[in-house]
């Protein structure tokens, strides 16, 4: 009969061992689909931007004014795109995005419409770097800015070489 009680006793720690550990399996799981999440949104958001780039140089400096002209360009005769498709927001899974507005009323740029937490707060790339004092995705703004007429994006060039005296 004591063994009936051990038996019984065994059974339900290993059954709470297997709750525990398939707890924390779910929690990296999580954790880990967030940061794929993030990643995805990176690049989506980066096509938008570079879409958005192509779509003001190729014209007469001018954004567009709804996100589906960047899919068929309305100032060009035949069909030209910018944007493979139209993505979704990867981390609300809708294809609604954020809008900044460009200071002629078009389209400068997009963000996600989520207010969760980043799970990355460091090590953006530079043209990223504003992104790391982010308090929720939203604030991960894509947004292209054009460069003033004789203004470097860049870093400066190097110097020609001195002649020889």
């Amino acid at each position: 009969m004591r063994s009936r009680g051990f038996t019984y006793l065994t059974v339900l720690f290993i059954v709470a061992l297997l709750g525990i550990g398939l707890a924390l399996v779910g929690e990296v799981w999580e954790t880990a689909a967030k940061r794929e999440k993030e990643a995805e949104l990176l690049f989506i958001g980066h096509e938008y931007r570079k879409a958005i780039t192509r779509y003001y140089l190729a014209g007469k400096n001018q954004y567009p004014r709804e996100l589906g002209d960047l899919l068929k360009d309305p100032r060009q005769p035949g069909t030209v795109r910018y944007l493979r498709r139209a993505y979704p927001d990867p981390l609300t899974g809708k294809p609604e995005w954020g809008i900044v507005k460009a200071p002629d009323g078009g389209i400068a740029g997009v963000h996600s419409l989520s207010d969760q937490k980043p799970l990355k707060s460091g090590n953006f790339r530079l043209r990223d770097a504003g992104f790391e004092s982010a308090t929720t995705y939203a604030d991960w703004k894509f947004i292209y800015t054009p460069t003033a007429p004789g203004q470097s994006g860049g870093a400066k060039p190097p110097a020609a070489p001195k002649p020889a005296s």
